[in-house]
């Protein structure tokens, strides 16, 4: 009996043994296959410069069955909404209003607003570009601030006929897919021309030694041509020429500026969004009054908590303007569509916008209004059939086609876009260099454009 109890109890023991180790094994493979996961998140998302080398399925592989009792159309909002949360939340509520003057509708059907967050993040842009996609009630994607996953997933977007509209991004390439079949539309600033405003706007200062401080990405490398380009035909080259990355710390920063200093620049044209631009004007305050530069910037650093972090005691020690369009309702109170504009937005935020102040991104705000307006045109013009691929062709004709003029903040858009080609690259682009203009923060953190800076 002792021997029997002993073999069972050593056939158990080898039983828990067994299952033990192939628990390992499998807990084992899990870990290989999420850093093999992460290792590729990694990968994509540091190459910020160059397209996606995806291959775009089929579309109509894509969509699942639908509920057809479901008439909802979806537009996607794929932006930074927390970490450049600014530029995120002005867009969405641009949007929000536009829509809400046909009363949430688009073709006789109800349309809901969904905002995907991806933090600057391509792979998570990615992922909102496939659930679109997947989706067979989503009619368009708004992009956000960034311009490396626009830039990233071009060649994608365009494969896979994603209707995308740009109310901020402003890398060049981003519009200029070498194809009439073009599905980017942008209602921004566009950096093949943004350097000249910039460049101009300082030479007419009087300064001569600009020192390009610029974000390794391709928005950074897209404004390094130009900038250079703009001041060739000035006579004048840049003093220095420096690159930084995400995550920029004040050590590095003022490493940074030391180098420019010591190269005797004048002025320094900037190129960041909000993180990087904080900590960059944070060093420059630590520097004696006498050695600051003054500073001119895109309009990136505008996007997030800017104004708040360098508040106005800060900015006082500062010489800091920067790019917009040429609308605000700062500057321009009494426009007529301005205020109802400006009153509606304050009937569906009436807790947090109460004066022109509290949009704290402006700029996205109106372009993303202007846009829509312009998209409710198209869906207007176009021939919808309730077949959401054929329906996105239409639109994206009738973008190219508008026949009516299209009142906005900014103008009056007449055929703001065009069929695409080599000898029509600005073929998707709603706005021209007379449309940009420099501006500042007031001291309660309100943007004021400069008038006499417009070209």
């Amino acid at each position: 009996m002792k021997g029997k109890k002993s073999a069972l109890l050593a056939a158990a023991v080898l039983t828990v043994v067994v299952l033990v180790i192939i628990l390992l094994m499998a807990r084992s493979g899990n870990f290989q296959s999420a850093s093999t996961a992460k290792n590729a998140d990694i990968k994509e998302e540091t190459s910020h410069y160059g397209e996606s080398t995806c291959s775009a399925p089929a579309v109509s592989d894509l969509m699942p069955a639908v509920n057809n009792n479901d008439k909802t159309l979806h537009i996607y909002l794929d932006a930074d909404v927390t970490i450049n949360s600014a530029s995120g939340i002005a867009i969405k509520q641009g949007i929000e209003t536009a829509i809400a003057e046909v009363n949430w509708e688009l073709d006789g059907r109800p349309v809901e607003l969904l905002v995907k967050d991806h933090q600057g993040n391509t792979v998570r842009s990615k992922k909102h570009l496939n659930d679109y996609l997947h989706d067979a009630r989503a009619l368009v994607v708004f992009s956000g601030l960034h311009s490396p996953p626009l830039l990233a997933h071009r060649e994608f977007i365009n494969t896979s006929e994603i209707l995308v509209l740009d109310p901020w991004a402003a890398a060049g390439p981003i519009t200029r897919y070498p194809s009439k079949d073009n599905w980017i539309f942008r209602l921004s600033v566009d950096d093949t021309k943004a350097g000249y405003v910039i460049t101009r706007y300082a030479a007419r200062r009087g300064y001569k030694r600009p020192a390009l401080l610029l974000e390794e990405t391709g928005w950074g490398k897209s404004n390094e041509v130009t900038m250079k380009a703009a001041l060739e035909e000035l006579g004048l080259s840049p003093a220095i020429v420096k690159w930084f990355n995400w995550n920029l710390r004040e050590t590095g920063a003022r490493i940074l500026l030391r180098e420019i200093l010591d190269a005797q620049a004048d002025v320094i044209f900037l190129v960041a969004n909000t993180p990087e631009g904080k900590i960059f004007a944070k060093a420059m305050v630590s520097l004696p009054p006498e050695q600051r530069l003054p500073i001119c910037s895109h309009w990136g650093i505008i996007g997030g908590d800017f104004a708040s972090v360098i508040d106005a005691e800060m900015r006082r020690g500062l010489d800091i303007s920067f790019i917009q369009t040429s609308f605000s309702f700062v500057n321009y109170p009494d426009d007529e569509l301005g205020k109802k504009v400006f009153a509606a937005v304050h009937s569906l935020y009436p807790e947090t916008i109460r004066a022109p102040v509290d949009i704290q991104a402006p700029t996205g705000f109106i372009h993303a209004y202007d846009l829509t307006r312009i998209l409710i045109a198209a869906v207007e013009q176009a021939d919808m059939t309730g077949d959401i691929h054929q329906d996105r062709r239409n639109i994206r004709i009738a973008l190219e086609n508008l026949e009516r003029p299209v009142e906005g903040l900014i103008k009056t858009y007449k055929r703001p876009f065009s069929v695409f080609s080599e000898d029509n690259p600005d073929a998707h682009e709603a706005l021209s260099v007379e449309d940009f203009i420099m501006a500042r923060y007031r001291d309660d953190n309100g943007i004021v454009l400069e008038l006499e800076s417009a070209q």
